[in-house]
């Protein structure tokens, strides 16, 4: 069911939430636009100015690697600067009241920890952008290390095992994180509730995870500005402005 307008939209959310007991929201890249991180495919997002770097690429290219730090380092004042928005503290008041056990991410910008989730409650898939790991051994580094040894001499390597140190994401062609899939698989098969927040719903295997939990029984909601595939399958789809819509249930 698509909502005939905001205000329906929100009150039949309502009515959802108030009648789940575990809610679990997916949230994409439409959930951090309002606190000035560009989405990717959007006009004017990060994909339509960049051609991403495939995973393969970046490790067998020293050019490669210095254009992705390159590009890192070009975004910091924008990521260092975003706040959670209305999205953000909206579902981390329905955490902290105990709706929400955990929360799904494909977002790469750290702001659900810092909206208030326990960084063990936010199950990220596509890695975080605010840190740096080894793609060898693992070894994590702060970005303010990388920044130093780019500017001295471009992409660092890791000093334990001399393999490439990239932002600690996934990158297209890198695989998905076992523990990460295993967690939002599990997340998604044991709620009533499932919030697909700001994702175009296209990139898989993520995209996978809101038809898993409505054929395991939960209710689906899709809130997002544009149509996605999965919005017939939808008990209720809400295009509109995510901080709009999600703005009432903060402090809630």
């Amino acid at each position: 069911m698509i909502a005939s307008d905001l205000r329906s939209g929100v009150e039949r959310l309502g009515d959802m939430i108030a009648a789940a007991s575990i809610i679990v929201p997916f949230t994409g890249a439409g959930i951090s636009t309002e606190c000035g991180i560009p989405d990717f495919r959007s006009p004017g997002g990060l994909w339509t100015r960049n051609r991403p770097i495939p995973f393969d690429e970046f490790v067998s290219s020293p050019e490669a690697r210095d254009e992705a730090w390159r590009r890192r380092f070009a975004m910091e004042p924008t990521f260092a600067a975003a706040k959670p928005g209305r999205g953000h503290r909206a579902l981390a008041s329905l955490y902290r009241a105990g709706k929400i056990p955990a929360i799904v991410t494909q977002n790469i910008d750290n702001l659900h920890q810092v909206s208030g989730f326990s960084a063990d409650h936010v199950v990220e898939l596509h890695g975080n952008t605010t840190y740096a790991r080894c793609i060898g051994c693992g070894q994590a580094y702060d970005l303010a290390w990388v920044r130093k040894r780019f500017d001295e001499s471009g992409a660092p390597d890791c000093t334990a095992c001399d393999e490439p140190v990239k932002t600690a994401t996934i990158s297209f062609g890198q695989a998905m994180p076992d523990e990460a899939m295993r967690r939002a698989t599990e997340l998604a098969q044991h709620c009533d509730l499932f919030l697909a927040i700001g994702s175009s719903l296209v990139v898989w295997p993520a995209a996978g995870f809101p038809m898993l939990a409505k054929n395991c029984g939960a209710k689906l909601v899709i809130i997002n500005n544009e149509p996605t595939e999965q919005d017939e399958f939808a008990d209720l789809v809400i295009r509109h402005d995510i901080g709009e819509t999600l703005g009432p249930f903060v402090g809630n």
